[in-house]
Order: structure tokens, then sequence, then C-alpha cells
């Protein structure tokens, strides 16, 4: 789930009660969609830094199945 993305609930947002879709254990734990460093590598695209420097910026990026969450445009 993330930017424009609908989740079981049909929202962007996760449900945040115990047991809800989201919840990850039924003990009120959510896990974050979207790491820092996918945050980071967005707002680095926006600023302008080529798509071939976001691995040596962030080297850790290639963890994740995407570096561009889309929410800059």
């Amino acid at each position: 789930d993330f930017y424009g993305v609908p989740g079981p609930n049909e929202s962007v947002f996760p449900v945040l009660q115990l047991s809800g879709p989201n919840d990850t254990d039924n003990r009120g734990r959510w896990i974050p969609t979207a790491s820092v460093e996918q945050y980071a590598a967005t707002l680095a695209s926006w600023y302008g830094v080529n798509a071939s420097d976001i691995p040596i910026v962030f080297p850790n990026i290639g963890r994740f199945a995407t570096s561009n969450l889309g929410f800059m445009g």
C-alpha cells in the first residue's frame, strides 16, 4: 500500500485496528510498506539526481522493488 495504491480496505491508508487486515501479528504491530531510502531516493530524483547515480548515493536501494515511490510527480 502506498500513495494512490488502494490496499485491502480500498484506501491508501492502513487499517489501524487489532487483528485488522494490516496488523502483522494480531497484537497491533504494523510494518511500514516503504523504506527511508525509498523516500530519500524519490526526493533525490525530484532534486535532479540521475537514475544511474541513485544506487551510488543510496547503496541499499537495490533491496527494494522500486526506488521511486512516485509521490513527487
